[in-house]
């Protein structure tokens, strides 16, 4: 099949998410193709975009994609258009809200081609009270129409979609997000880690500001104030940095910008993902997988990861609970080494690469039988 995959930011678990199915399609003997916009960039998104751009047949197209509504967006549906006629594309599918807008967009009238779409969070967090969401629900209810298949990452995300949109008319699957063999090699802590790793952009959602609040008081058993190094960037950055001095915490935490999650995998003992909200974060797969402890909030998907250990999440946004499980990391660390094995192995089974990739890869041929 010829594929373009079509997302706004090359940014986060969602670029991740394109990057590892785009590779692994390719592989397969597909061709693909790679549409983003064309004002985000950094030295991570390089280097994974120049590993895979030599698989990708029909090249990397970037053009303006605005995050809300902009105008571009009158554009950005004829260029994908262009594009899919010139490279005679059997699929596109959108990633994330507006690479999923401008998908299905493209798709209409022209009936030889199919529109995926797989939401990543993305549409599912917007604010229903305030109109821009209002705005953005309401488009997504009339793209139905131009959607040939959804995929959910997460039975999480597939049930808030009913909820808040509509039940989907199409075909409709749970495919979770899969992890390629090597992710699975142990990542363990280095003689100078920190007791505790961050890792994701500094924005509200990601709940840095209530890890912040809850470390203050977190101790080890011989009195050592507890550490943090903290991995990524964005809109909060400056008031992080403020945070952190207001609080007292200088010394004690280690803002190291955009890192490999692995990398700050050896700088922590156990990896916090404190989230208000998430679908299915790749920072919780691949913490696990690599056999890190990991603390984190009951929001989006983060259960289905945990399966059996799912009864430890706590609630986003409870900086005093979430100290209790810090605390109870350095006080128990044994407990927190049982709980992690039995995580390791429900990812292992449960989240493979090959396996999300063949799902995928029949979803796309099983869109040219329902039309």
């Amino acid at each position: 099949m010829r594929i373009l995959q079509i997302l706004r930011a090359p940014i986060g678990g969602l670029y991740r998410h394109v990057i590892d199915l785009s590779g692994a399609l390719a592989a397969r003997g597909h061709q693909l193709g790679l549409v983003m916009d064309n004002s985000l960039c950094d030295a991570q998104t390089l280097e994974r975009l120049a590993d895979l751009e030599p698989h990708l047949a029909l090249g990397v197209h970037k053009m303006a994609i605005p995050r809300l509504l902009g105008v571009s967006d009158l554009t950005v549906p004829w260029r994908l258009k262009q594009l899919a006629r010139t490279h005679d594309i059997d699929i596109l599918h959108g990633h994330g809200a507006k690479g999923g807008f401008h998908a299905r967009l493209a798709r209409i009238g022209a009936t030889k081609r199919r529109a995926v779409y797989t939401p990543h969070g993305g549409v599912l967090h917007f604010d229903q009270d305030k109109l821009g969401g209002k705005l953005f629900l309401q488009i997504e209810k009339f793209l139905l129409g131009q959607t040939d298949a959804i995929i959910f990452e997460s039975a999480f995300a597939r049930k808030t979609y009913s909820d808040r949109i509509a039940s989907p008319i199409c075909a409709a699957k749970v495919i979770h997000n899969g992890l390629a063999a090597a992710e699975f090699v142990p990542v363990p802590a280095g003689p100078e880690a920190r007791d505790f790793g961050f890792v994701g952009e500094l924005r509200e959602l990601k709940g840095i500001l209530v890890l912040l609040e809850a470390l203050v008081e977190v101790k080890a058993a011989d009195g050592r104030p507890a550490s943090l190094v903290v991995a990524g960037d964005g809109p909060l950055r400056a008031e992080v940095e403020a945070r952190v001095a207001a609080l007292g915490l200088s010394g004690r935490v280690e803002l190291v910008g955009v890192r490999p999650a692995r990398e700050i995998f050896a700088q922590a003992r156990c990896v916090v993902v404190p989230s208000l909200a998430e679908s299915l974060p790749y920072t919780v797969l691949e913490a696990a997988a690599a056999a890190k402890p990991v603390i984190a909030t009951n929001v989006g998907g983060i259960g289905e990861i945990f399966g059996p250990t799912a009864d430890a999440l706590i609630l986003p946004g409870d900086s005093t609970m979430l100290r209790a499980a810090l605390q109870g990391f350095l006080d128990d660390p044994a407990a927190a080494e049982r709980g992690m094995r039995q995580r390791l192995e429900h990812v292992r089974t449960s989240f493979s690469l090959e396996r999300m990739t063949t799902d995928i890869e029949s979803l796309y041929h099983a869109t040219f039988a329902h039309r």
